[in-house]
């Protein structure tokens, strides 16, 4: 081990990795290093592990509210090497969720590889393809690689509207409970899946609440015939055509929900798996008992109102802003990674093509939960770094990227959030497939290399 000048570590000895966050992508990465006996180091803002999870999580980045439960069933949502406890709810608590991390981490010993408390200020690229990770205690450490771990569901993205409101302004991120919020009229804008969880908690504190959408959503039960909507689905399904696979939805809609406008929520503008759907439970009954009024899109704010496309004009004393999140990365500079219109152009989501050292865990938006896909993706990285696997090259990996940016616009509608949407067992079917085919490329490589040595 070598201290230039500056203080900075270089290891010579053995590969040594930044992960950075300890949510549950970042978690999921130290075990996948840990298992490839990859040294590492893990650095959390926050003083404890869980990311989203965490309630109030002091890292200041978590949205998760009181109420919060799982969208994803507990069999999507758990690691393959370590089941959910038999007691655990179909749908948990967001505190049972942050339960089953901590039991995670101590069973698989990965506490004392995270340094907690510990902000990353910048990550830059080193002599000899190098990363200098700088602290926010300004210490910069050499790492041969980084996997990015930090979550995407933490810089809140607001619409703009004509006009001003002079109530209180809020984005759901910084929603936690419906108490402040008692006796007043809500406008929540936005249908996705903490849109209708927020609207149906405020029901029980607020005067009235009411939803303005753009384009609608399909509201989905989180069950279907008793069973879990997400068990319906299987990697056999998701080799189906899309449009046997929206008939198949469609039909168990009509089955068990029914024709939604019914409800008082209209039609959505867009065939269903266009959009992420929304699953909800309770949401279109909170509708149809007239708890939720459903409004069209905002006009313009005017002082202590609201108006609409409809031409209609409510009063409100406080709007919260469902609205999404920026994708950024503040200690990484433009020249590393250029984001523009929330789009990452990333080697199936992971692998940044010119940087091929610099990976990012957990960045999807998939139809499923995100924790088993981060966690072959921190498969595929660890036999990355190890040397065990390869990649492509840069051609490769530039022209995959396109095509998967193209896929993206014919299946889903043209918007800032679906820029990284992926079906859950497709992905995970593409990262299985990329694994195998990371051993030809490994043995390619090293061929090379070997032949490439002068005898």
């Amino acid at each position: 081990m070598n201290i230039n000048k500056n203080g900075a570590v270089r290891f010579h000895e053995e590969k040594r990795v930044c992960i950075i966050g300890a949510g549950s992508s970042g978690i999921t990465a130290a075990k996948c290093l840990k298992d490839q006996n990859i040294a590492f180091d893990c650095y959390e803002k926050g003083s404890d592990i869980g990311g989203n999870w965490r309630y109030e999580n002091d890292n200041g980045m978590s949205s998760a509210y009181r109420s919060l439960h799982i969208i994803s069933s507990k069999w999507n949502m758990q690691y393959s090497d370590f089941p959910m406890p038999d007691d655990f709810p179909d749908y948990g608590h967001h505190s049972d969720v942050l339960k089953y991390f901590e039991d995670y981490v101590d069973h698989f010993g990965l506490r004392e590889h995270i340094s907690f408390n510990t902000e990353v200020r910048d990550v830059s690229p080193a002599a000899g393809g190098m990363w200098d990770v700088t602290l926010g205690d300004g210490k910069t450490i050499r790492y041969d690689a980084v996997m990015i771990a930090n979550g995407h569901h933490w810089n809140p993205r607001l619409p703009s509207f004509p006009g001003s409101f002079n109530g209180q302004e809020l984005h759901s991120h910084h929603y936690k409970s419906s108490e402040p919020f008692a006796g007043k009229k809500v406008l929540i804008v936005g249908i996705g899946n903490s849109g209708c969880d927020i609207a149906i908690d405020l029901c029980r504190q607020a005067e009235s609440v009411t939803l303005s959408t753009r384009r609608s959503a399909y509201v989905l039960p989180k069950y279907f015939l008793g069973i879990p909507a997400d068990q319906w689905t299987s990697s056999i399904g998701e080799k189906l055509p899309v449009p046997i696979r929206r008939f198949f939805f469609n039909t168990m809609i009509a089955l068990t929900v029914g024709n939604q406008e019914r409800y008082g929520l209209a039609k959505p503008k867009h065939k269903l798996l266009e959009e992420h759907p929304t699953l909800n439970q309770e949401f279109l009954s909170y509708v149809g008992h007239g708890r939720v009024k459903v409004k069209a899109n905002i006009k313009q704010l005017d002082g202590d109102a609201v108006e609409f496309e409809d031409d209609s004009r409510e009063p409100f004393d406080a709007i919260i802003y469902a609205t999404g999140y920026r994708i950024t990365f503040p200690f990484l500079r433009p020249e590393v990674l250029d984001i523009r219109n929330n789009r990452v152009e990333l080697y199936r989501n992971v692998v940044h093509p010119e940087l091929d050292n610099l990976f990012f865990i957990g960045l999807l938006q998939p139809l499923g939960a995100i924790m088993p896909l981060a966690e072959i993706q921190s498969k595929w990285v660890a036999g990355l770094i190890s040397g065990n696997l390869g990649l492509p090259d840069k051609a490769y990996m530039l022209k995959a990227i396109e095509k998967d940016l193209k896929a993206i616009k014919r299946r889903y509608t043209d918007s800032t959030r679906h820029t990284i949407q992926v079906d859950f067992w497709n992905y995970m079917n593409l990262i299985k497939k990329e694994i195998r085919r990371s051993k030809r490329w490994a043995r390619k490589k090293a061929t090379a290399d070997q032949e490439a040595v002068p005898v």
